[in-house]
């Protein structure tokens, strides 16, 4: 039997100062996401 590998699991948060996650993303793929990201902060 092959071993199976999971891999690169990229993940992304906002954390405000006091350090409260605002926002996460799981499993992430790279295209568009740093788009998405910058939405999301300055949207707050």
């Amino acid at each position: 039997m092959a071993n199976k590998k999971m891999g690169i699991v990229r993940s992304t948060f906002i954390v405000h100062t006091n350090g409260d996650i605002l926002k996460s993303w799981d499993k992430v793929a790279v295209g568009g996401h740093v788009e998405a990201v910058l939405a999301e902060v300055q949207s707050l």
